[in-house]
Parts: C-alpha cells; sequence; structure tokens
C-alpha cells in the first residue's frame, strides 16, 4: 500500500498518509481513486479555477512495475471545459517515478499567493518559490528543476496554463501530455508551475508477478497490431485513415485528404532521429523528429504522435510536414492541447471562409502558416483578440462569433472532437458522444471492429452473440453493445497505470490476464471483480456529471455528424475535383443517427432514458451512497 500526499498551498502544508486501503479496494488506482477523492471533496458549489477545487495526479497498482508499458499516471480534477468531471492521462516516466517515491496520489487544494512549484523526495514534500520560473516554457522550467534535482522527473506547465486557457496541459518528460479537459488551467489557476518526484525506493515485484509479466509480454510485443507502431509510430494511422475516410480534414468538412503522402509515416521518417517507448514499454511507438533547418528549425523533439498530425495537418489543411512538426514543439512549449488547439484553428479558418471573421494579424485562410503557428502561441497567450476568443474552447468561440458557427464548433461537452469521424466510425461516434470527460477518443477506444479483432470478440460472449454487423464499422446496430465492454476495459487500463496500446488497441491480454497479475502483487481480485470495479468508476463519474446537471442532451454530437453527409472516395485526390457522381466511392452519404444508439447503451447500463443510473444499478455496484444525488431524490 502507498501513501497519499494532502498539499494545501493556500497554508503551505503537507501531510503524508497512507492510502485509504478501502479506496484501494473499491476503485483499485489512478483514475479510478482520484475520480472517488474528487466525488467526496468538489461538490456543485465549487468552480474549476476556485481555491477549494482539487488537482490530484495518481498511479495505478502496475506503475512502475515491469507489466507491459506500466507507465502512466493521471491528472483529475473538476474540469474548465466541461464544468464537471475532468481528467487527463499521461505516460512517460513521471508516474513511475512517483511509484519509487512511494506515492498514490498527490492532491493539491487551495491556491498559492505567488507562484510556486512542488517537490517530493520520498516522504519530505516542500513547497519552493516558483516566481522565477513563471512565464517560461515546459522545456526551460523542466531544464532548469532537473539542474537542482539531478534524476528527479517533472510534470509542468506553459504559458497556456498559466493564463487558464481551457484546454492547457500539463507537460512531463518534455514532450509527454495530460492534455484534455484544462488540467494544467486548473494547475495554474493554483499557481503551481511544477511538480518535481525524486524517489529512492525500488518497486519491490514478487516472483509469481515477474512469471505472470513473463508470459504477458511477448503477447503484447508480437502482436501484428504492435508491431506497426513499433517500426512507424502512430503516424502510421494515416495512411490507413485516408483510404477508409477516417481522416479528418478542413473542420471535418471531408474525410480524407489529398495531400496525405506529404504527412505519413514514410514523410515523417525522413525527420527521425530515433524511436523510443516509455517505461516498461517494448512497443516503442515514441519517435523523437529534428528539422534540422529552415524557417521551421526544430532540435530533437519528441513527436509527432497521429493526433496531433491530424489535428495541425489535414485538419487545418496542412501538408508540410515540417510545419507539423515545429508546431507540436510549439503546442508542448507552450503547455497546450494539440487535439483541441487544432479544432480550434480549423474553427476559425472555416468562420473566416463563412466571411463570419476576420483579423488583422492573420489571414486565416486554409493552410496558411502563418496563421497555424501565430495561432498556436496568441490562444496560449491570450494574446490579440483571435488568442482571446479561442482561449476558451470552441463552443465558446461558436457562441461569440454567432450567425451559426455554432454548427460548425466541433465538440462534445464542451471538450473538441478528437481526431476521428463519428460517420465512418459508428462505435467511435457514440464513445465520443457518451464519455463522461467530453469527447474522447480513449475513453472506449472502440475499434474492434475497425481492426476486425475476431479473436477479442470470440471470447467475449456479448460481443460474439452480435454477429457480423458488429463488425461493420458504418452501421450503427450492436455499437452500443461494443462500447459498454470497451469502456470499461479502457478504464481499467486507466485505473491499473498501463498503456491501452498494451491492452485495449489489441486485447492481446485480457482483464483476467491483469487480474491475475494483480494476484501475484497480492492484490485478490478475479477478472470479473476487475471488471465490476470498472463498472463502479464509470458510473461514479457519470453521478458526478449528473449531479451537475448533465444528461441525455449532453451526450451529444456535433450538427455535422448528424445531418451533413460524409462521402468517402476510392482516390482521396477526388474529394475537391470532382463530384460523387463522377467519382468511384467507397461510401456515399454518411451520417450518425445517434438517438437509437443512445437508447441501446443507456438500457445496456441500466441507466434511464435520459443517461442517468437507476437506483438499482447504484446499489449493484456498491455506489448507494450516491443515491442522494439522484435527480429524483432531490
Amino acid at each position: 500500500m502507498g501513501k497519499t500526499a494532502w498539499i494545501d498551498l493556500t497554508n503551505r502544508t503537507a501531510r503524508v498518509e497512507q492510502t485509504d486501503p478501502e479506496l484501494l479496494n473499491d476503485y483499485i488506482g489512478s483514475r479510478g481513486i482520484a475520480a472517488k477523492v474528487l466525488y467526496d471533496n468538489v461538490g456543485t458549489d465549487v468552480e474549476a479555477f476556485d481555491p477549494e477545487n482539487l488537482l490530484i495526479f495518481s498511479t495505478g497498482p502496475l506503475t512502475g512495475t515491469s507489466w507491459p508499458s506500466a507507465a502512466r499516471f493521471t491528472v483529475s480534477a473538476k474540469s474548465p471545459a466541461t464544468g464537471a468531471y475532468g481528467y487527463a492521462n499521461s505516460s512517460g516516466f513521471f508516474g513511475p517515478q512517483m511509484k519509487k517515491a512511494g506515492y498514490d496520489l498527490f492532491v493539491f487544494s487551495g491556491q498559492a499567493g505567488k507562484p510556486v512549484y512542488i517537490a517530493v523526495e520520498d516522504d519530505k514534500v516542500s513547497i519552493e518559490s516558483a516566481e522565477e520560473y513563471w512565464g517560461m516554457e515546459t522545456g526551460e522550467v523542466e531544464a532548469a528543476l532537473l539542474e537542482k534535482y539531478n534524476g528527479a522527473k517533472v510534470a509542468s506547465i506553459g504559458p497556456a496554463g498559466e493564463n487558464k486557457v481551457a484546454f492547457a496541459a500539463v507537460i512531463n518528460d518534455l514532450g509527454r501530455a495530460a492534455g484534455r479537459t484544462g488540467m494544467g488551467a486548473v494547475m495554474g489557476s493554483k499557481n503551481l508551475k511544477a511538480v518535481v518526484v525524486r524517489g529512492s525506493h525500488k518497486v519491490e515485484l514478487p516472483h509469481e508477478f515477474r512469471k505472470v509479466v513473463k508470459r504477458v509480454t511477448p503477447l503484447v510485443r508480437n502482436h501484428p497490431g504492435a508491431k506497426d507502431y513499433t517500426e512507424w509510430g502512430t503516424v502510421v494511422l494515416l495512411d490507413y485513415k485516408n483510404k477508409g475516410g477516417d481522416n479528418p480534414s478542413k473542420n471535418h468538412r471531408y474525410g480524407q485528404f489529398p495531400m496525405g503522402e506529404n504527412l505519413n509515416a514514410k514523410a515523417i521518417k525522413k525527420y527521425t532521429v530515433r524511436n523510443q517507448g516509455c517505461f516498461a514499454c517494448s512497443i516503442k511507438c515514441a519517435r523523437f523528429t529534428q528539422v534540422k533547418e529552415g524557417p521551421y528549425k526544430t532540435p530533437v523533439q519528441e513527436g509527432p504522435e497521429y493526433e496531433t498530425a491530424n489535428a495541425l495537418g489535414p485538419l487545418v489543411w496542412n501538408d508540410n510536414p515540417e510545419l507539423l512538426i515545429y508546431c507540436n514543439k510549439l503546442c508542448n512549449e507552450m503547455g497546450i492541447d494539440t487535439i483541441s488547439v487544432g479544432v480550434l484553428i480549423a474553427f476559425a479558418m472555416e468562420a473566416h471562409e463563412k466571411g463570419l471573421l476576420n483579423d488583422e494579424t492573420y489571414n486565416l485562410e486554409w493552410g496558411d502558416p502563418d496563421t497555424i503557428k501565430g495561432l498556436i502561441e496568441d490562444i496560449a497567450r491570450r494574446e490579440g483578440p483571435l488568442g482571446e476568443l479561442l482561449a476558451d474552447g470552441v463552443q465558446t468561440a461558436g457562441q461569440r462569433v454567432g450567425n451559426g458557427a455554432q454548427d460548425f464548433a466541433l465538440h462534445c461537452k464542451n471538450v473538441e472532437i478528437p481526431r476521428q469521424d463519428g460517420r465512418v466510425l459508428k462505435g467511435m461516434a457514440l464513445g465520443h458522444a457518451t464519455s463522461n470527460r467530453g469527447a474522447d477518443h480513449l475513453y472506449a477506444l472502440a475499434t474492434i471492429d475497425l481492426t476486425g479483432n475476431m479473436d477479442v470478440v470470440n471470447k467475449v460472449p456479448e460481443l460474439k452473440a452480435c454477429g457480423p454487423e458488429l463488425m461493420e464499422t458504418t452501421n450503427e446496430k450492436y455499437k452500443a453493445v461494443m462500447v459498454r465492454w470497451t469502456e470499461v476495459c479502457n478504464a481499467l487500463a486507466d485505473m491499473l497505470g498501463i498503456c491501452k496500446f498494451a491492452f485495449t488497441e489489441t486485447y492481446a491480454i485480457m482483464p483476467s490476464d491483469l487480474a491475475e497479475g494483480l494476484r501475484a502483487l497480492g492484490i485478490d481480485v478475479s477478472g470479473e471483480d476487475l471488471f465490476r470495479a470498472g463498472q463502479r468508476v464509470i458510473n461514479l463519474e457519470r453521478m458526478y456529471n449528473v449531479r451537475h446537471g448533465m444528461r441525455r442532451k449532453d451526450d451529444m454530437l456535433p450538427k455535422r455528424f448528424l445531418e451533413e453527409p460524409l462521402d468517402v472516395y476510392v482516390h482521396p485526390e477526388d474529394i475537391e475535383v470532382k463530384s460523387p457522381d463522377e467519382a468511384e466511392m467507397v461510401h456515399r452519404g454518411l451520417t450518425v443517427d445517434l438517438g437509437p444508439m443512445l437508447d441501446e447503451y443507456y438500457a445496456l447500463g441500466c441507466w434511464t432514458p435520459d443517461g442517468v443510473p437507476t437506483p438499482e444499478r447504484l446499489q449493484e455496484l456498491g455506489l448507494d451512497a450516491l443515491m442522494k444525488d439522484l435527480p429524483d431524490a432531490k
């Protein structure tokens, strides 16, 4: 059992105690225990930037062990984007360092009077002045702090977090981001510039655990779905997606990018210096790139990965790989979520094209380099009229621009849509809509159909019972069954502190394998117990949102996906030069019929037609205490 550090920034005090064993028993770790702490301590009367909001860094029971890709940690808080539940997940080496120092949780409350950073060295927790670092970019502050704390790991915010941009990220290990839902903005609101961790303890691993790890590691490493990432990184997805119509371009007006070969894995390989894995990772999907000369010259840096490559490439109609690499670096230094900022820039470009938005500094034309790189920095610093307009998120920007701009402000629960198009991938559409933290591709990661993964279908009775229609990506039928199963598995990955590429991307290992590993660590749990814990966390998160007034109306997709048909061409280069009648087509007129999928999703989860867990469901999951927050209990 590990420790929890309760750090009061207002009073500059820190208390270290053993983590509540009941929390660990019911909520396992990381995202799970953080959600419970947030639920119990941050109510509806607290706003995201209030001192009373909690900022929680949390690890899972597998974080820092030799389990495949056991590197992840979670940052949770009430979100400035959703106004309710928020969390972000990151990898690298920061989470394992928390475990080396012996911690399950850092819980930050209050607000420092002046900028501070936290230094954690085993049982010692100190609050230090960060005034000299305020205003620095993330790479600068990390380098400065590592000079003081040799061998430590650092998580910090950049200008975006300091300026409370609604989608500011927390950056660790220079290029890893806890990017979604504005956790960096909450950190900035507390005047907390960085967290430094240095642990001296070895994470003890029993012999039985090592045996399980030895068995499952080759399953992960040798799976065909992982080998592409090992060879090319996640940008390998660009070619697959461009062919299938799931490479969103021009703010999702298209699902394909005619200049796709300019940004694909082969194009990025020309700039690749090395590949690398996170802690305990055998997949090694990370790519370090460099532009050696020219206007977009950059030092060696991590990335870009697929989400960034699309958001700052096809989505904004950019086909210059050097500009993409430069902007990836800029976003990391600014501490800003690449997915959200790409959506904001694409929104501004479409608003300009429609005659709704102009600017004296930027021409706002599709693909314009000065507009793309300039807006990233202006948004992060809230500088200029556009920087201020866009810094509070695309929903707010759409409302401010008005005149129909809301229709192409692409978000769910005020979180910008990630880089999938639900008109092509109906499982992803439902996952985006129902995610408790807002639009999110990793909340459910419903790609069993996309990858043709019959191995996992045949292992899971409820999936197997769906029949062949489950595997048709553009068919809404049975997608609720898939999402209900995959969302639990992905919750387990977050709760345990492991990468989804080593679990839910391929299902080379299953929940029963995870349970075997936990039992070898002394945690008495079956696969069924573990799955139930994942369901418990999902329902807890949903109830946090219900308590804040969220209902079915919030499980909604942008109008573009519901009403604007998407065509998928055999040849992506035809999308702007040939009409659907003239070109060879893969799909014609795709939209999302969300209502029936929501009905089935709610019913399968024992929720009401309005998306609220029933009393019976809460009782079944041991969440009886939450029944007081049900709408009918008010």
